[in-house]
């Protein structure tokens, strides 16, 4: 992937985590909102409070994992090569520069 796409996708993520964390503010305001009525002790706060963001954090990470799966499908669908067959397509050039100049020395001796 080029870096546009990259950035593209790490803005996505940071999105995400942006409104991770303000899910999770919203989560304790509530939860302290609860223990000062009374409605609630706070050791059952802090266990719901943890729960969810246990929960929270496990779909962001299966979000992230799904969003890149189809980020790579879509990528591939357009013909965009992956990281790993441009360096392999760079290492090749590499070595058939170095056996054209190689021949280009032989050539001049």
């Amino acid at each position: 992937m080029n870096s546009n796409n990259n950035d593209w996708i790490q803005q996505l993520l940071v999105v995400g985590i942006g409104t991770t964390s303000l899910v999770a503010e919203k989560i304790r305001e509530a939860s302290d909102r609860l223990v000062r009525e009374g409605k609630i002790e706070p050791d059952q706060a802090r266990m719901m409070v943890d729960d969810l963001m246990a929960r929270l954090k496990s779909e962001q990470g299966n979000f992230e994992e799904n969003m890149e799966r189809q980020m790579r499908n879509i990528l591939g669908d357009l013909g965009v090569p992956r990281q790993s067959e441009m360096d392999e397509l760079r290492g090749r050039i590499d070595r058939l520069e170095r056996q054209v100049r190689d021949l280009e020395n032989k050539l001049w001796r």
